[in-house]
């Protein structure tokens, strides 16, 4: 069974991984050799046990798994908004139908649409609403600007939706996979001076009753402690808001290697149920009669059920959750029926019902971790330990489990998320008791006996242990660019050769196997060569540029909100991923946020050599003004900058005027880097520069906006490749059709519809987008 389930995961995990979804018939084919094959073993089944009966069977069940996966994505995929209704009106009515997440100047929500009143308009049944608010509105229905909505209630909305896009970048987070995993198949944004009236205070549906719950609880955490710093995490632990989180203490929790802890996790859903499983066996045990009708081990195990059921409702039913209350079902049904499947059958059973409600669980990062995690601890379970008792056998169990999931941790880490904390174990020691036994059982209370000093105490319980956090963090953590796939197995490998019983020869062979993933060394250029990485990081501008020992950031992408920017969510984990831990210099063209949102955020992260920019109040100090005539060379690649002149007024006119031009020559093949220069700019860079404006590459001035890209300039760099970094359907309207145009002699690249991409300088030059070499089927054609 256990080899069966697998195999069907292999198959729906393959299929994720597929440019495009199979055709009908080749689906047809492959469920009728599957179902085929099935009946021939079943029928062979008694016969003596041969290997290729178990091979026909394992390729049968991956079919399966693959054809299951494919007609659920087919299905899903039939819902997209078409491409002729992204960006018009449409007016709807529908229900808010999950926990409304605050944003800056707004709140987010999911909408299950129950009508659309626009004729000819066809929307999906699930999308994702944003509803941005003035600044002084208030919850007055009347105003039109924009009063809170809760979970349950009915709205006519008027609404202007896009079909699902993210940004895409080497090792970032897969946005459009996200919102195919939550059955979201289309974004957008209410209109606010368009229909808005909330028609029903309420609707009776399964999942608004336990929405509006959710809605009410995490009300009543925000009235009792309002300014309380920690109670983010009080609201996360209970409800699974994590959003509720500031992003200084997300950065703390990861510093520290207990991101897991604040999230909900098995680990909480496990301790509530042992919690509820324990009273409720004790209280069932206190009549003589009530043992005589039902043993109080069952009644037990049913407590057990029905409290992580509702716990994992109550906190959203993420993956994590969905597992542990997916084993605990199959050991209640093991005891009520008699059987005991075994720990390793019930995790597979687990897998088998998280895929089949859920076949994009494998997109989530968490599914990995906590099935991983969960499968390593039951590897190195001893019957031996588990038979001896007191507290040496406990603490010795703990420290196997530590390491255990300590060893594992290391390579997965490294692989998602390129860090990993050096002092996890010992924050782990410290925090999983603290908010495992005490911190999530009093937010919990709280949250059914709404009584102010229980969530009072809880905070206080925390501030200490958030204080031990924040010294464990100043500890350094250890960062490699991220390994190869094929080097994942094989530290896995390596972890179950080193976590084999005490006895077993060579077991220092698995620190061998290790070493692909841990050691791994990122490719850089050889010398005379540069590699030009323009990342899509929306509508804004961030370029990596590499050489064979230094590395260059120019720009560094838009500001998305007050906590939120280029910096951190897309610059940085690529810069870890490729293996730059200092950047040599950072060029931060202009003072526009589209250019400078991310620079707060490198600067403190990451080491700079030195600091390039127009920006006048970054400049003497650690700052330096990037000026016409500075060169460089690194590695035999050559570095120019050709704009301003010394003499540029920097405190007066647009910003636009003093961005920094740069150059960069590598085997005589040129990029030129222009940030959002205007017409008379290009004049006078034709005047000042003459031919050494000509290049391979250009990065399209002011996104293909007006009032830049003269025919002049256009003709002067008579580029080969014209890029345009710009956000999906912005409200900019960039690039401008008359400046696409323009460049119709160069190749165009867009980062909205390419992703980011890659430019080889070397006497071969090469292009890559991101979004062909990892095409994947959800990521649809889009109106651009």
């Amino acid at each position: 069974m256990r080899a069966s389930i697998l195999a069907f995961a292999a198959g729906v995990v393959f299929l994720q991984q597929q440019a495009q979804l199979p055709g009908r018939a080749l689906l047809a084919a492959l469920l009728s050799g599957a179902v085929g094959c099935l009946w021939v073993v079943w029928r062979r089944w008694r016969m003596p046990a041969h290997r290729g009966w178990r091979v026909l069977l394992a390729l049968a069940v991956f079919a399966l798994g693959f054809a299951y996966a494919a007609l659920r994505a087919d299905a899903r995929l039939a819902d997209a908004l078409p491409v002729e209704w992204e960006a018009r009106d449409i007016v709807l009515t529908g229900v808010v139908v999950a926990l409304p997440q605050r944003i800056e100047r707004g709140e987010r929500f999911e909408f299950a649409v129950e009508a659309v009143h626009t004729p000819g308009a066809r929307v999906p049944p699930r999308i994702l609403l944003a509803w941005y608010h003035a600044p002084d509105a208030h919850d007055d229905p009347e105003s039109g600007l924009g009063p809170a909505v809760r979970p349950g209630e009915r709205w006519r909305l008027t609404v202007r939706l896009k079909r699902p896009h993210g940004n895409a970048n080497p090792h970032g987070f897969d946005y459009e996979g996200w919102l195919l995993e939550r059955g979201l198949r289309a974004t957008g944004s209410i209109r606010p001076r368009g229909d808005l009236t909330r028609l029903d205070a309420f609707v009776w549906r399964h999942d608004t009753v336990v929405e509006r719950l959710r809605d009410a609880v995490r009300a009543r955490f925000l009235s009792v402690l309002p300014e309380a710093p920690y109670l983010g995490v009080l609201v996360a632990l209970a409800l699974g808001d994590q959003r509720a989180i500031p992003a200084a203490q997300w950065s703390l929790f990861n510093r520290t290697g207990v991101t897991h802890l604040v999230s909900i996790s098995g680990l909480h859903v496990t301790m509530i149920a042992a919690l509820f499983g324990a009273l409720g066996g004790w209280l069932w045990r206190r009549s003589e009669r009530a043992m005589l009708r039902c043993p109080a081990q069952r009644v037990a195990v049913m407590a057990a059920w029905l409290a992580a059921l509702c716990y994992a409702l109550l906190a959203g039913f993420e993956v994590p959750a969905q597992r542990t209350l997916y084993m605990l079902s199959v050991v209640a049904l093991a005891l009520l029926s008699g059987r005991n499947f075994g720990a390793s059958r019930t995790l597979a059973l687990a897998l088998l019902a998280v895929l089949l409600l859920d076949p994009w669980a494998v997109l989530a990062i968490g599914f990995w971790l906590s099935f991983g995690a969960v499968a390593v601890l039951l590897f190195v379970a001893s019957p031996a330990i588990g038979r001896s008792s007191g507290w040496r056998a406990g603490l010795k169990r703990w420290g196997i489990a530590q390491w255990a999931v300590t060893l594992f941790s290391a390579p997965m880490l490294l692989f998602f998320f390129q860090q990993f904390s050096l002092v996890s174990p010992l924050a782990n020691a410290l925090a999983i008791p603290w908010v495992s036994f005490v911190i999530t059982p009093l937010a919990l209370l709280f949250a059914v006996l709404p009584w102010p000093p229980l969530l009072a105490l809880d905070h206080a319980v925390l501030v200490p242990l958030m204080d031990c956090l924040g010294w464990l963090a100043q500890w350094p953590t250890w960062q490699r660019p991220a390994p190869p796939l094929w080097s994942l197995p094989i530290a896995l490998i390596g972890v179950a050769w080193l976590l084999l019983p005490r006895g077993m020869p060579a077991r220092w062979l698995g620190i061998l196997l290790l070493l692909p993933a841990l050691a791994f060394e990122a490719e850089r250029p050889v010398a005379g060569k540069a590699w030009v990485d323009v990342l899509d990081v929306g509508q804004g501008l961030a370029v990596v540029i590499r050489t064979a020992r230094h590395a260059l950031l120019y720009d560094t992408g838009p500001r998305y909100g007050a906590e939120t920017n280029a910096g951190t969510r897309v610059v940085l984990p690529f810069l870890r991923a490729v293996g730059i831990d200092r950047l040599d210099a950072l060029l931060v063209s202009h003072r526009d946020a589209d250019h400078a949102g991310g620079a707060d955020a490198v600067r403190e992260d990451m080491p700079v050599g030195r600091l390039l920019t127009s920006i006048a109040e970054w400049i003497g100090g650690s700052g330096e003004a990037c000026v016409a005539g500075d060169d460089w060379w690194w590695d035999g690649v050559r570095f120019s900058l050709l704009h301003p002149v010394a003499s540029e007024d920097r405190t007066r006119g647009s910003e636009n005027h003093r961005s920094c031009v740069l150059r960069v020559e590598a085997e005589g093949r040129v990029v030129l880097l222009t940030g959002d220069i205007e017409s008379a700019d290009e004049r006078a860079l034709i005047a000042r520069a003459g031919d050494r404006l000509r290049s391979d590459v250009l990065v399209v001035p002011h996104h293909g906006g007006r009032g830049s890209s003269s025919p002049e300039f256009v003709a002067a760099v008579a580029a080969k490749e014209a890029v345009f970094s710009v956000g999906y359907r912005n409200s900019y309207g960039h690039p401008r059709a008359d400046i696409l145009a323009r460049h119709a002699g160069s190749r165009v690249w867009r980062t909205d519809r390419d992703g980011e991409l890659r430019f080889v300088l070397s006497a071969t030059p090469e292009v890559r987008a991101w979004r062909q070499v990892q095409a994947r089927y959800w990521r649809q054609e889009k109106s651009l």
